[in-house]
């Protein structure tokens, strides 16, 4: 379901989904709860202080043994409820690189 005008498609969650946010080094980590989810990002409400969000990167551990996770950064803070953007491979790109690939596929497209 698509709503607040988002790109990706978002699962609203009804009960309290709960979370973890670990530093990519693991050398800290914090408890949240996840609010909903789409394949691009999601929203979560923090535990604690937001200091830790501070970090370029973290991870958003989805289950209790850490064996599910998505590697993310901090888009938005709204006093206990943040914003994660989930980091891919393809958003990880320079925008150089963005545009020679976009060039390169309109080239083999012809």
């Amino acid at each position: 379901m698509k709503f607040d005008g988002r790109k990706a498609a978002r699962v609203k969650l009804d009960h309290k989904q709960p979370v973890n946010l670990m530093g990519s080094d693991g050398t800290w980590r914090r408890g949240c709860v996840l609010l909903d989810i789409s394949q691009s990002g999601a929203k979560i409400e923090v535990e604690g202080t937001l200091d830790v969000l501070q970090a370029k990167e973290f991870f958003l551990l989805l289950s209790s043994t850490g064996l599910a996770y998505r590697r993310c950064e901090l888009v938005w803070i709204d006093g206990t409820t943040a914003g994660v953007r989930f980091v891919t491979a393809e958003s990880k790109k320079k925008p150089a690189d963005r545009q020679i690939a976009a060039t390169r596929n309109s080239i083999q497209s012809k």
